[in-house]
């Protein structure tokens, strides 16, 4: 059965895209912790980032580098932070997150976004491509 983020890669879900390449997809996380909190996850549906090969491994990393500055450049903020918890989702994903405090990092703190403010914001990063 497919999981959320394979239906989100495939369309069937709506998201807020970012990014994608040939392996890798990334979108807009709709209970963000940060304006700009981002998720990048592989096109192959893989519960566990250390199940992933080497190769895939490399390809998700230089992904979520390439997002993640892209985020820099588009979010005011000291810096943008790199989660890999993958107990919600069993689909390996990174959290990039725009940090102004380590509050931010700590999944506990939440921001509420419009749709308007998630598609501006998604454009925001898009433009730093």
């Amino acid at each position: 059965m497919q999981g959320v983020f394979s239906k989100i890669i495939a369309g069937e879900i709506p998201s807020y895209k970012v990014y994608e390449d040939e392996y890798c997809f990334a979108f807009l996380d709709i209970n963000p912790n940060a304006v700009g909190h981002t998720l990048c996850v592989t096109k192959k549906e893989v519960d566990k980032v250390f199940e992933l090969s080497e190769k895939e491994y490399n390809l998700l990393m230089q992904f979520s580098r390439k997002v993640a500055l892209a985020i820099g450049k588009a979010i005011p903020c000291k810096r943008v932070g790199m989660s890999i918890i993958g107990l919600e989702v069993p689909h390996v994903h990174v959290h990039l997150i725009p940090l102004q405090s380590m509050k931010d990092a700590t999944f506990q703190k939440k921001v509420i976004l419009t749709t308007e403010e998630f598609k501006a914001t998604a454009a925001k990063i898009r433009d730093h491509f």
